[in-house]
Order: structure tokens, then C-alpha cells, then sequence
């Protein structure tokens, strides 16, 4: 649930109560002045910044997800740190604080879920690219509603790290390659960038482990940027697609069953062979018959060929497959607008909130869609109610400057 901006009375018992905290850093789940919001509506008091009349010291976690008190207490006063040391003054990372809130678990005010659009407005990355992390298990959905991921801020934060990574000029393959062999190194951490300490420098990954950073020579010290020129190598040991599927191979084993298809078009898809990947997810469909994950994986790739007529079609064929493929009825609102059909689009907007009332980026598309109809008042509705979904999406300025509020708020 997103938070009650009118609940400013705070609970007797809540554990913030009458405690004093700076905030550190840059935080993960929201902007800081909204998590100053949140622990004040707790009963805390924020301080502009780490001093001894302070109960708690919280630390953001964009850039680190495990808290390093080492590094952080390297830059504190010494009297602070001797007060952290005594135990006079808590050092606790961004987690701990939602968790002593009971806010992770539970759907309360943390709880700020991103849809797979709305991470890819965030990240200032393509939607296909977040898709890809999804499908290869980079990052996790806190839930699904009819087929519709949902992110949390611990999956926001691996994403920036990928992100980074990528505006490095790491390639994902490369990203991929290096976190297998990191999972190969330390058995037991399925998700380095979600369970590890990770600092991103330039194109590099550098864990912290103890008091030290992973290296080459006993300890890991990856260079991505070093490895690059290498033949690309996808996870699970597979080849680079151009190699791993190259029909004048005459090792290679025909490809025969549909999902095998499938699973070719989505190598085909990351390594940017869009038309081959369109054309592979129709023959796997031919094979055995189409499904409504096909139907909507071609639509995307039909749509970023420019082909929105025929993404328009297999969206449409997606929804008659499966009534509650939310996203895929969201998506075909959206195309239907570009391609100025605008009561269409509201219909199968419409259609994708009676089947998710929730679903944020379809109230979003359908204000949008309702304010170039000039139906003002039914677009305020839904501005309002994805403001109250998804106060802190990358679009929400953009609602609040069309309902007359200030941005900045």
C-alpha cells in the first residue's frame, strides 16, 4: 500500500518515537526528503546531519547495498564514532530501518513497487533491457498480478548497479558472464549485486568482503572492461547466439521443439537481430500453437520494428489467449493512442484496470489518454489515483503539474 500523507499522527508505540536521526547518504527506496517524511510521521526528529545529539544514524544504500561501517564511520566525526563504538549512537543501514518499521514485509510505506516500464523511466534504460534482467534473474519481482512484475527498492538498487555497469559501456553479456562466474566463485550467493557489498567503478565490480575488496589472486577483482574483446558468453554456459546457433555448424543440434524456439528468439532479441527474433518467435508458434507470452513478446518486438499495426494485432491476440494479461492490455491502449485511435485506447485501458484496479502505469496512460480527448475531469481521477499508486514514479511530476500541484512537493 503506498503511504496515508494524512496518518501525521504518529503511534504511541512506534520505535521512532521522541528519537532523534540523520539521514546519510543517498537512499534506495525513495528521495531522502521522503524518507525524513516517513520517520517524522513515525515521531522522530531529523537532524541536518550526524552529530552527538543524535539517536540514529541511517545510511542510504544507492550505491551500497550491504551497509560498510567501516567506510561510513571513516567519515564521521571522532567523537560520533566513538559514540557508535560505546553504543550511545546506532549505525544502521537503509534495510534495518524499514525492518525495525515493520515495513518490508508488510505492504506499508516502503513498499514502493515499480513496474518494468516504470524501472526503465527510472534507470533511463530501454524497457527490453529491464525485460532481459527479469528473464535472466539479474533482478526479482517483490509480486505478480496477472503476469504483471512488480519491483521493490532492494531490486531498484541491483538495477542502478546494472545500470551503471551499462553506461560504463559494459554490454549485458558481459555483465552476465562476469556475475556466473561470480556465483561459480562463491558458492551459495545465487545474486551477487543483491547479496553482496558492491561498489561500481567504472566498468568494474569490486566486493567487499571483510575489511577488503575481492581481487584477482586470491581475492576477485573483476575488469569488465578488460574481458570485453572476449566472444561473448551468455550464463548457463551457452555460446554467443551467432555461434551457439549457427546452421552451417555442423555440430550444432537442430532446434526442434517450440520452446526451444522460444528460447532462441530471446538470444536472437539481446543480441539485436530484431527481425530474426520476430520471425523465430512466429515459427515457434507455428510449431505449437500460439500462447499469450508469445503473442506478447512478438507485439514488443513488432513494436520497437516500427511495425505498430502488427503489434497492435498481437496484443489483441495475447488478450483473446488470456483476458487477464493486464500488460498486455495496457501496451495495446498505448499503441491504439499513438496511432490516434483514442476511444480504443481508453476501452483497453479501461479493460486492464477492471481486471487490476491497481495497476498504476494503466491509470497513468489513461489520464493521458482522457486529457487529449478534453475529458478533464475523468483524467484528474486517474492522475490522482496513480499519484496515490506511485507517488515516487519517474511520471509523477508530470501528474501532479496536471492536476495544478507543485512538482516539487
Amino acid at each position: 500500500m503506498v503511504p496515508d500523507a494524512s496518518s501525521a499522527n504518529p503511534v504511541p508505540s512506534e520505535p521512532l518515537q521522541g528519537k532523534r536521526l540523520a539521514l546519510l547518504g543517498r537512499f534506495a527506496s525513495m528521495a531522502k526528503r521522503d524518507v525524513a517524511g516517513v520517520v517524522r510521521r513515525r515521531g522522530a526528529i531529523v537532524s541536518e546531519s550526524p552529530s552527538l545529539a543524535v539517536d540514529w544514524i541511517v545510511v542510504g544504500e544507492h550505491g551500497l547495498p550491504l551497509l560498510d561501517e567501516a567506510s561510513v564511520e571513516d567519515d564521521l566525526d571522532p567523537e560520533v564514532h566513538q559514540a557508535i563504538e560505546s553504543g550511545r549512537i546506532e549505525l544502521i543501514g537503509e534495510t534495518e530501518l524499514w525492518q525495525r518499521l515493520g515495513m518490508v514485509e508488510g505492504d506499508q510505506d516502503v513498499r514502493r513497487l515499480y513496474t518494468p516500464a516504470m524501472l526503465a523511466e527510472l534507470l533511463g534504460v530501454e524497457l527490453a533491457i529491464i525485460r532481459r534482467w527479469h528473464r535472466r534473474g539479474l533482478i526479482r519481482p517483490a509480486r505478480e498480478v496477472r503476469r504483471l512484475p512488480y519491483f521493490d527498492f532492494r531490486e531498484v538498487a541491483a538495477a542502478r548497479r546494472l545500470a551503471e555497469l551499462l553506461a560504463a559501456g559494459v554490454s549485458p553479456r558481459a555483465i552476465e558472464r562476469k556475475l556466473e562466474a561470480l556465483r561459480g566463485l562463491l558458492p551459495g550467493v545465487e545474486r551477487p549485486l543483491a547479496q553482496l557489498s558492491v561498489i561500481i567503478e567504472g566498468g568494474q565490480i569490486l566486493l567487499r568482503q571483510g575489511d577488503g575488496l575481492i581481487e584477482p589472486g586470491g581475492q576477485l577483482r573483476f575488469d569488465f572492461e578488460a574481458v570485453e574483446p572476449e566472444p561473448p558468453l551468455a550464463i548457463a554456459g551457452l555460446d554467443d547466439v551467432g555461434a551457439a546457433r549457427d546452421t552451417a555448424d555442423a555440430e550444432s543440434e537442430p532446434i526442434r521443439s517450440p520452446r526451444d524456439l522460444a528460447a532462441l528468439a530471446a538470444e536472437l532479441e539481446e543480441t539485436g537481430q530484431l527481425v530474426e527474433a520476430a520471425e523465430t518467435h512466429r515459427a515457434a508458434m507455428a510449431a505449437g500453437g500460439p500462447t499469450p507470452e508469445g503473442c506478447f513478446q512478438l507485439a514488443e518486438l513488432l513494436y520497437r520494428l516500427g511495425d505498430a499495426a502488427g503489434a497492435r494485432e498481437r496484443y489483441y491476440m495475447a488478450i483473446e489467449l488470456d483476458e487477464d494479461y493486464v500488460e498486455a492490455r495496457a501496451n495495446l491502449g498505448c499503441v491504439l493512442a499513438e496511432m490516434g485511435q483514442l476511444d480504443l485506447a481508453v476501452a483497453a485501458l479501461s479493460g486492464a484496470l477492471a481486471h487490476h484496479a491497481d495497476y498504476p502505469d494503466a491509470h497513468y496512460h489513461l489520464a493521458k489518454t482522457l486529457h487529449r480527448l478534453g475529458r478533464s475531469d475523468e483524467a484528474n481521477r486517474h492522475w490522482r489515483a496513480f499519484l496515490a499508486l506511485a507517488p515516487d514514479s519517474p511520471w509523477a511530476d508530470e501528474a501532479r503539474t496536471r492536476l495544478g500541484e507543485d512538482g516539487s512537493r
